[in-house]
């Protein structure tokens, strides 16, 4: 959700701090050498400069396997062995099963304020929350933290996007590669780096926004239409 006053047009990795539950993000491996995740193609971290043009690029990746096969090959590689093994070992071939497809839920979405008890927001099921959906005061610092669970098979190169309008003019654009990810009961927590709403007169009002959840094969797991607003103050309700 980010709104300084320049738009990102270079994608970036999230440097703040997991929290303490979340795991590190796995690195990717080409397939070639035994890796457990598909190849990411040079067109998967790169940005353009129009959401949608970025959305239509097809990107082409190796083929895909279960969890399951990914932990049976290459046995005979000691190091690879011990990687998959650090990487998987909590994971229940059970409950995974033989999909090849990976599932990534969101379960919560947060705004944090330094000073300020977090604007906790529901995630609507059909995409689009009613009316404004959350106030931010104008010149303040933000963070957006969400948590997540995977499950089925491992998601490769998660990222966040956020595009916002204001009178139908584009005027912030983001995007952030989040990491990829196994399989596992407990949910990951990501948190942004930290940002600043725009102040000034012109800055004030109502702005619309679409905010997405995709992997490197542009399988989107949540997209969020909606508006808020940047005031003089805080709203009573959310002190």
């Amino acid at each position: 959700m980010g709104l300084d006053d320049k738009d990102k047009s270079n994608e970036s990795e999230v440097s703040g701090e997991t929290m303490p539950k979340t795991p590190p993000n796995e690195e990717n491996v080409d397939e070639q050498s035994g890796g457990m995740s598909r190849q990411m193609s040079e067109n998967s971290i790169s940005v353009t400069e129009d959401e949608e043009d970025d959305e239509d690029r097809k990107i082409e990746l190796g083929p895909q396997y279960t969890l399951k096969e990914q932990f049976e090959k290459d046995k005979d590689d000691e190091s690879l062995r011990r990687w998959k093994e650090q990487l998987l070992g909590s994971v229940d071939f059970e409950s995974v099963g033989e999909s090849l497809e990976p599932e990534v839920k969101i379960l919560s979405l947060a705004i944090k304020t330094p000073g300020r008890p977090d604007i906790v927001l529901s995630v609507p099921e059909n995409g689009r929350p009613k009316g404004s959906w959350f106030t931010l005061k104008e010149g303040s610092r933000y963070s957006l933290q969400f948590s997540f669970q995977v499950s089925n098979n491992i998601v490769s190169g998660l990222k966040y996007t956020n595009t916002v309008w204001k009178t139908g003019l584009k005027v912030d654009s983001t995007k952030m590669m989040l990491g990829t990810f196994s399989p596992q009961a407990e949910p990951y927590t990501q948190e942004l780096p930290e940002d600043t709403t725009p102040s000034g007169f012109f800055a004030r009002g109502s702005y619309s926004a679409k905010s997405k959840f995709v992997d490197d094969d542009n399988k989107c797991y949540l997209e969020i239409n909606y508006t808020f607003d940047i005031g003089k103050e805080w709203l009573q309700t959310e002190v």
